[in-house]
């Protein structure tokens, strides 16, 4: 991997944003990468079993509030973080800053900082697209993967009509209200408070650069920048015995079905209790996020990690 891009003109939302954000009573941890800070959630017992919360667009770690108790409950350490240009994270403000291979080399250097270990990802929307590949890229660190709403594209492949509407919207509409995008897709909707959490971190459209423009990001195209590193990842989930469950909800018009590649082609897929979340949109954390978690517990208590055996995906 390249060294880290330098980013030097960005904005950051301040604290004050947050202060009424509706059950999410969670401290900040922040990490400094490449200039930029970057903040998490990390919650639970530090030599707990890791469970890697990657949200997606235009959302933040507010999204987890209701599978973050399920999971703590259970014993297990929660680490959720914001991606660059959400959240308390900082937000560039130069569209040419946020490139997909940017986005990697922020959160490996972050995963790395954190040293996180025995990690189960749980990944959706452009989470998928990032943690995904920081599984690729670092097998050894992750015991397993809960995989929601998402996928690892690499531009040669149909684009549904659906995303295509997505992207021309985020790149011409002069009008972007994250938090009512956010909620269109729920299929039981938002409070007007809850709306008003995830419009915090964009006070005005230079916080909101980012937002914008990782739709324009996703491989649509063969010749698409990013195609040879996805497929070289998609190797390695063809080798991937590790556990992997699929969780995707039957609301969701860009990703419905996306689960059937995985099931096909990722060895450690074979045999899991993958199901189709019910009466859940896109943003299935928000409508299902109770039960969702509570799938990642039994996932993980009936997938036991042996510690004592080397992983077969890590080069000698």
């Amino acid at each position: 991997m390249n060294a880290l891009p330098l980013v030097t003109d960005f904005v950051r939302t301040d604290e004050s944003a947050f202060a009424h954000i509706p059950d999410f009573p969670y401290t900040p941890h922040y990490t400094e990468v490449g200039g930029l800070r970057i903040a998490c959630i990390d919650e639970g017992p530090r030599d707990a079993p890791v469970v890697l919360l990657m949200h997606g667009e235009p959302t933040w770690s507010f999204l987890y509030r209701k599978m973050i108790p399920v999971l703590l409950q259970a014993g297990l350490r929660v680490v959720a973080p914001d991606l660059v240009g959400f959240g308390r994270s900082d937000k560039p403000t130069r569209p040419r800053d946020y490139t997909y291979l940017n986005h990697m080399q922020w959160m490996t250097a972050w995963m790395q900082d954190k040293d996180l270990q025995h990690m189960t990802l749980f990944c959706q929307d452009w989470g998928s697209l990032i943690g995904l590949r920081m599984a690729a890229e670092a097998p050894q660190r992750f015991d397993r993967i809960v995989l929601a709403n998402g996928g690892l594209p690499t531009g040669t492949t149909p684009v549904p009509g659906a995303f295509k509407i997505w992207r021309a919207f985020a790149q011409f509409s002069p009008w972007f209200p994250i938090g009512r995008i956010v909620k269109t897709g729920c299929a039981e909707g938002l409070s007007p408070a809850e709306v008003a959490a995830y419009n915090a971190p964009f006070p005005s459209r230079r916080f909101r650069v980012g937002a914008r423009r990782f739709p324009s990001l996703v491989p649509t195209t063969p010749s698409d920048v990013e195609r040879g590193r996805n497929e070289a990842a998609w190797e390695v989930f063809k080798r991937w015995e590790k556990p992997f469950l699929t969780l995707f909800s039957n609301r969701d018009p860009v990703t419905r079905g996306g689960y059937r590649i995985w099931h096909e082609q990722v060895p450690g897929a074979k045999a899991q209790p993958h199901s189709i979340t019910r009466g859940a949109g896109h943003f299935l954390q928000e409508d299902r996020g109770v039960e969702v978690a509570q799938s990642i517990v039994n996932f993980i208590r009936a997938n036991p990690v042996p510690r004592a055996q080397p992983d077969p995906l890590t080069k000698p």
